[in-house]
């Protein structure tokens, strides 16, 4: 059974910082890109960063500089430690494994990030 488990949201000032994690069973992690995706109220899913390999690394343009995309593939974890947050970054944020082998996809249940004053 697939299981990707989100933890570390909450709610944060403007400013301040939160560590996301993502740790994931059943899957050959290593084989897996992962990807953190976020989805503001009323808004769209969107890909906030994706690590296919080191140096392939994408963030989406609003939180470049900002936000930081790890793995550790011994620990079949993925982080996303979030700096500086902003207001508009309150969403919930899911994980999201990808292979592209099998073209088999998983998400995460999801974790709120609120940033407010």
């Amino acid at each position: 059974q697939v299981q990707l488990v989100e933890s570390g949201g909450g709610l944060v000032q403007p400013g301040g910082s939160l560590r996301l994690s993502c740790a994931t069973s059943g899957i050959s992690f290593s084989l897996y890109r992962m990807a953190w995706y976020r989805q503001g109220s009323g808004k769209e899913r969107e890909m906030v960063a994706v690590y296919i390999n080191r140096p392939n690394i994408n963030y989406a343009e609003s939180v470049k500089g900002r936000f930081t995309i790890s793995r550790d593939d011994a620990k079949k974890t993925v982080d996303l430690q979030m700096n500086n947050l902003k207001v508009e970054d309150t969403a919930v944020y899911y994980c999201n494994a990808y292979s592209r082998h099998t073209s088999r996809e998983y998400w995460g249940q999801g974790t709120q990030v609120t940033v407010s004053s």
